[in-house]
């Protein structure tokens, strides 16, 4: 076994592969940036070297030559499924963790990929694959795959480029589309027609091979619960398939891994139309470990990592096929850092308070004060829940996720929740289409007056405790007339303020929000409601209040009214709907724009968000290409001829 492995990653999937090695005995070199010096990974590793980037293969290889290490471990994404980031990795004398260059090149190309698992006998989804294919080429075959179909890019993944054509009228702008976006994307603008498949549901296999030619699966995973082509929650085995058809899935998966004489984990994907889950066709081969491989680690008990350091290090496998034993059912949901109520805007922050279920597994790298930036993937954490049972599993997510806070980032946990309760997911039938189908039905419900009231409680106490001398916020302080209530106002979606008036103290209160009044008493680590104590987790900052309750993480903004004089004029403010940079501004200062018009591009975590002009007006800019932003910052004004006129009246 190395002495010394490099892993070139970050977050929660450089914390699983230090778990790892920590247990096998190996000294775990990190690799970090600037943002990252203080990150979790950098403080849990033996040794730590500073790089410029994650995606720099020549600088990440130079480290491992500095620390000593003997082999680079690449997690997943960055430069996981980099041909020649493997083959940096060999020139330097260091041992790649993973496949052989050829293997990440030949799978990692879409149409040479199916052209290779298809001279093995493996089915792959009816289309028009080839290299080279202009438009006109693509245009003159698509009648022949049918419509609907998709158009997909040979390279890359994770649906970037991806586009569904319902008819041939719309192909043309859907070619165009995609050759830009992955070109952009990948560097590479080829594409391929695939015909789109009835009620598809998308299932993997992992295989493990060695390099004395032994291949093993280790059964599949069902990872149909997708939003955008990105896998939410995946489960292991799946409810789809009977024993034999596992085998049959699984003798597939191999074909397919011996088609490029693959070494290492890997996982071969396939999309089957749930009418006919006895042909299964060919995806893609993922040429790296998966993050939904802790699934299959729970129900056959082995550690993938030390499966790939064992395999990169000439072992042969520690298992053959007839050994494989899968126990129980388990089920992750991945945590991201996303708010679904504003259309899974990437969010990003501070983390305040953390709170983590127990009996569970859960993969992450967070504590307090961690901060979540908008320079990576969104993904915070996996909670992976195993049992006897299916419906056991799904109970037992369920209570994991009521159990898990992070106050200070916005996160997708209520949305897990609502997906989880689905009906069709609780049976077993979910297709990748469900979560667009039941979007309606998995928003989180309006905020209720109690979960105002007890935010405003925490404001006051908060407020107490930090002026204990500022007699007009104590608790206990005296008005002419008689005590005055204790107003919060917290930011209400129609730009109205909602208002809560608190009368008492926070330890014995009472509360009215709108219409409605009810007794409220804060304790230290608890809330009493109406008679109902109920465990809280709360934290306060300038601009919010969040509280946990109840099973559920809330951020409530408090209202800040708009001043009528500067650059925070009556006139309508862009703020940024997600932290992130500055990438383009097609608005100049003074421009005259209509309703709809572009003003500002913002990037975070690999998505862009343009804001929009609300109305005709004169253009104001507060910001500036590449500047790093915040959530809610205010970057431009549109300014209505009244707007305009009445700041010059005040001047």
């Amino acid at each position: 076994m190395p002495a010394s492995v490099l892993i070139a990653n970050r977050g929660e999937i450089a914390m699983r592969i230090l778990r790892t090695l920590r247990e096998l005995g190996i000294t775990a070199v990190a690799v970090h940036t600037d943002e990252d010096s203080g990150a979790a990974h950098v403080t849990a590793a033996d040794a730590a070297i500073r790089i410029g980037s994650y995606l720099d293969g020549r600088a990440i290889a130079a480290a491992a030559t500095e620390a000593g290490a003997r082999a680079v471990h690449p997690g997943y994404g960055f430069l996981s499924e980099r041909a020649d980031f493997a083959r940096t990795c060999t020139a330097a004398g260091l041992v790649f963790i993973g496949p052989t260059a050829a293997a990440i090149e030949t799978m990692g190309d879409k149409i040479s990929a199916r052209a290779a698992v298809a001279a093995r006998g493996v089915a792959t989804v009816p289309g028009l694959a080839a290299p080279g294919l202009d438009d006109a080429a693509l245009l003159e075959g698509a009648p022949g795959v049918g419509f609907p179909l998709l158009v997909k890019p040979a390279a890359g993944g994770g649906g970037k480029g991806m586009h569904r054509v319902e008819e041939p009228a719309e192909l043309p702008a859907a070619l165009a589309a995609a050759r830009r976006e992955a070109a952009g994307a990948f560097g590479d603008d080829s594409l391929f027609l695939e015909r789109c498949i009835a009620s598809p549901r998308h299932l993997e296999v992992q295989i493990l091979a060695d390099i004395h030619g032994h291949v093993v699966h280790l059964g599949e995973r069902e990872c149909s619960l997708q939003r955008r082509h990105q896998k939410v929650i995946e489960e292991a085995p799946s409810p789809l398939l009977t024993p034999t058809l596992r085998e049959q899935y699984g003798q597939a998966a191999i074909a397919a891994a011996r088609a490029v004489d693959y070494v290492g984990a890997g996982t071969v994907e396939f999309l089957v139309d749930a009418a006919a889950p006895e042909q299964p066709y060919f995806l893609e081969m993922n040429t790296r470990l998966q993050v939904e491989h802790a699934v299959t680690e729970a129900i056959t008990g082995l550690d993938l990592v030390a499966e790939q350091i064992r395999i990169a290090d000439g072992h042969p496998l520690s298992i053959g096929q007839g050994q494989v034993r899968a126990e129980g059912h388990a089920i992750e949901a991945r945590l991201y850092a996303e708010d679904p109520d504003a259309g899974f805007l990437p969010t990003g922050g501070t983390v305040l308070e953390l709170a983590l279920p127990a009996r569970v597994r859960v993969d992450h790298a967070l504590s307090a004060g961690t901060t979540v930036s908008s320079s990576y993937d969104p993904l915070l954490a996996k909670v992976i829940a195993h049992e006897p049972t299916r419906e056991q599993a799904l109970a037992s997510l369920d209570r994991a996720l009521s159990a898990t806070h992070v106050l200070g980032v916005v996160t997708n946990t209520a949305f897990l929740r609502a997906l989880l309760a689905q009906e069709e997911v609780v049976a077993g039938a979910a297709d990748t289409g469900l979560i667009e189908r039941r979007l309606g039905h998995l928003a989180r419900p309006p905020l209720s007056p109690r979960m105002q009231a007890v935010a405003a409680l925490v404001r006051w106490d908060h407020v107490a405790r930090c002026r204990p001398d500022d007699l007009w916020h104590a608790p206990s302080g005296w008005r002419l007339g008689g005590p005055a209530p204790f107003v919060v106002r917290f930011a209400g979606a129609d730009g109205a303020p909602t208002v809560v008036e608190l009368t008492g103290s926070p330890a014995a209160a009472r509360a009215r929000v709108g219409g409605e009044e009810f007794a409220v008493a804060l304790h230290p680590g608890a809330i009493t409601v109406e008679g109902r104590r109920l465990p809280l987790l709360s934290r306060c900052t300038e601009t919010s209040v969040w509280i946990a309750l109840a099973g559920e993480d809330r951020e409530l903004p408090l209202h800040r009214p708009r001043r009528r004089d500067g650059r925070q004029g009556t006139a309508p403010a862009l703020a940024s709907p997600m932290p992130g940079t500055v990438t383009a501004v097609p608005a100049a200062e003074g421009d005259l724009v209509a309703a709809g018009d572009p003003v500002l591009v913002v990037e975070a975590m690999k998505m862009e968000h343009t804001l929009l002009a609300p109305s005709a007006g004169t253009v104001r800019l507060h910001t500036a290409v590449g500047r790093r932003v915040r959530r809610g910052e205010e970057l431009a004004q549109v300014l209505t001829e009244e707007t305009i006129h009445e700041e010059r009246t005040q001047r």
